[in-house]
């Protein structure tokens, strides 16, 4: 008699929720690069831009924490650090190099400053380093929240291997791996469907976060609250000399949990056309970047008599450039750029370790085939 797989054995069925809240925040993601030129001019544009802004990069922070684990790394996660992480890394830092010394004429290679979209790889990579220490403590959660605020008084904490971003956003990761620790998700049943008044609810939440924004924009453009939301810069360089700045990130976390847990009510539960294209993200992530590089540097995006209408356009771009991006023959080209093997760089006996199916830095499936 055959008897049925224990349930350990099984693998793991996807949840379609994890995959429509990527493609979710994948597009915002490329939204708010796509419009940023835009801000400048035209207030409904830095209207959308704070709006995404406020929690885009935390929900992204949050779902790459809840597929994260806390134990010490063995050595099939260290090697995956440098597959998944450094070596793309490596890669799109050097193309981008090259991009803007062929455009731009800049003759400067320097890892240690990550281009533009690729700081949050570098960001991956250190809080899988922190992750486990962390774990050690109690309260994870408050001291990454102490040391988020904390690193915003210390000036000399920049963007060198995005580490102030990275701790910075900390809190948002150690959110996701805490929610999965706690197991809140299957405990109150969070994939499931939302009952018409928490989906309304959330709704109103937004639509509350959309009505400030509007109402305040003529000071949010003159404090440059845009840059509160980047995590990058310590309250000094953001003007705030008066010592509140800790209370105003804190402000800013709180608001950004608030935003993401509305954001994520709202997003579909069930398999549907998205679904497929969430598996995909980190292609999106490290590829977008090249495809609104020319749009921006080429100047129609300022110099144009109707910004508005120009916002609407690159919105609706957007989406298209992460279903392009998502789709297989992409993927299939960029294959060896997003997802290199580097089997030779190991050592012969651990090069052919067989490997099993891999998931990049976000929890989102990896093409298996080579």
């Amino acid at each position: 008699m055959t008897h049925p797989a224990p349930a350990a054995a099984r693998p793991k069925q996807r949840v379609p929720f994890w995959d429509n809240a990527r493609f979710a925040c994948i597009t915002l993601v490329v939204m708010g690069h796509a419009i940023q030129r835009l801000t400048s001019e035209s207030d409904p544009a830095l209207v959308v831009y704070l709006f995404l802004y406020a929690f885009h990069m935390p929900a992204f922070a949050i779902i790459s924490g809840y597929f994260s684990k806390s134990a010490p790394p063995g050595r099939r996660q260290m090697r995956r650090v440098i597959t998944d992480i450094l070596l793309p890394y490596l890669i799109m830092e050097g193309i981008w190099s090259l991009v803007q010394f062929l455009v731009e004429g800049k003759r400067a290679f320097n890892p240690t400053q990550p281009s533009w979209t690729l700081w949050f790889l570098l960001a991956l990579g250190i809080f899988r380093l922190v992750l486990p220490y962390l774990a050690l403590l109690r309260w994870p959660l408050l001291w990454s929240v102490v040391i988020s605020i904390g690193v915003g008084y210390l000036d000399n904490v920049d963007s060198t291997f995005s580490l102030s971003r990275a701790l910075g956003i900390l809190p948002f990761f150690v959110l996701g791996w805490q929610i999965n620790r706690w197991r809140l998700v299957d405990r109150w049943r969070l994939v499931r469907t939302r009952a018409w008044w928490i989906r309304i609810a959330a709704a109103v939440v937004l639509i509350v976060w959309a009505v400030v924004l509007v109402v305040g924009i003529d000071l949010w453009r003159r404090i440059d609250l845009r840059y509160w939301f980047f995590y990058d810069r310590g309250y000094t360089a953001l003007g705030n000399e008066d010592g509140t700045g800790g209370l105003v990130r804190l402000a800013a976390i709180l608001l950004a949990v608030v935003l993401t847990a509305a954001f994520f009510v709202l997003v579909p539960r069930g398999q549907s056309w998205i679904t497929r294209y969430g598996q995909s993200t980190m292609y999106v992530y490290l590829l977008h970047s090249f495809v609104l590089y020319p749009l921006r540097e080429s100047g129609v995006l300022t110099d144009t008599g109707n910004p508005e209408l120009v916002l609407i356009g690159l919105l609706v771009l957007s989406v298209l450039i992460v279903i392009v991006l998502s789709s297989g023959p992409v993927r299939r080209i960029t294959r060896p750029l997003i997802e290199p093997r580097a089997a030779f760089i190991f050592s012969r006996k651990r090069a052919f370790d067989p490997e099993p199916p891999r998931s990049d830095p976000t929890g989102s499936r990896r093409d298996v085939t080579k």
